[in-house]
């Protein structure tokens, strides 16, 4: 039988006793409905998975005793920010969910002239915490010991700021025939991913000045939820855990 692997942020000790969080019981406890003396295995961020038996089962309150830590080898040598410009629907979850599943490290919402997406106030908060939900559920799905930060919104300005101190800084952009096999390997990278109609000229051109290189991905231009997926994947196989 398949053990469930489950997110908690609660501290996690070999030995001791440990509540699981609110979100992590109910999905313990109603979801899955487990009961007393099944196994579970655990992570909480830290890098790290534990093995856990289950002490006290209930619909609002699960109690663990917690196993000892074991190693978890998913996380790539390459950490990747993702500053991926927020789109409607369910695009930006897909974008999230798929970019965890990738390794990526961290992820920057961003509003682009052409974005169509306007957060603000208790309707961004509200969207943070949803997306980092998804990252959460991502991780679970893919085995990684660590959830990547889904980070407050970012103007491009800011975002171009933030991604500063990045070895290798990318904004997609398919009018470009610059190739990734002609660069050299990076051990951060910041990629910029534009909106449904693209970044504007003026964009690109700021990008460019502040350092970001052009990168396409061949002749075909891509969705803004594909886009991170297939540049994500690229940059793994090249410089990352993907390769042959």
């Amino acid at each position: 039988m398949r053990i469930p692997r489950i997110y908690t942020d609660s501290p996690l000790s070999e030995g001791h006793h440990a509540d699981l969080d609110e979100n992590a019981a109910q999905h313990v406890g109603r979801v899955l409905r487990m009961q007393s003396g099944q196994e579970l295995k655990l992570f909480n961020g830290d890098g790290q998975d534990y093995s856990a038996t289950i002490t006290e089962a209930g619909k609002k309150r699960v109690q663990v005793l917690v196993g000892p830590p074991q190693a978890n080898p998913t996380e790539s040598p390459l950490q990747i920010t993702l500053g991926q410009t927020l789109s409607k629907g369910d695009r930006m979850d897909y974008a999230v969910q798929k970019a965890v599943e990738m390794g990526v490290s961290r992820i920057v919402p961003l509003t682009t002239e052409r974005c169509e997406v306007k957060l603000k106030g208790d309707r961004e908060d509200k969207r943070l915490r949803h997306w980092q939900s998804v990252a959460i559920s991502a991780a679970e799905q893919c085995g990684r010991a660590t959830v990547p930060e889904i980070l407050p919104v970012m103007t491009v300005e800011q975002w171009l700021e933030y991604s500063r101190t990045c070895d290798l800084r990318l904004v997609l952009h398919h009018r470009t025939e610059k190739s990734l096999k002609s660069m050299n390997r990076p051990g951060t990278i910041a990629l910029m991913i534009g909106p449904e109609g693209g970044l504007t000229a003026d964009e690109i051109a700021l990008a460019e000045k502040e350092g970001f290189l052009p990168m396409a991905m061949g002749p075909r231009v891509l969705r803004t939820e594909t886009a991170p997926v297939a540049a994500i994947a690229l940059c793994q196989w090249l410089w990352g855990d993907m390769s042959s």
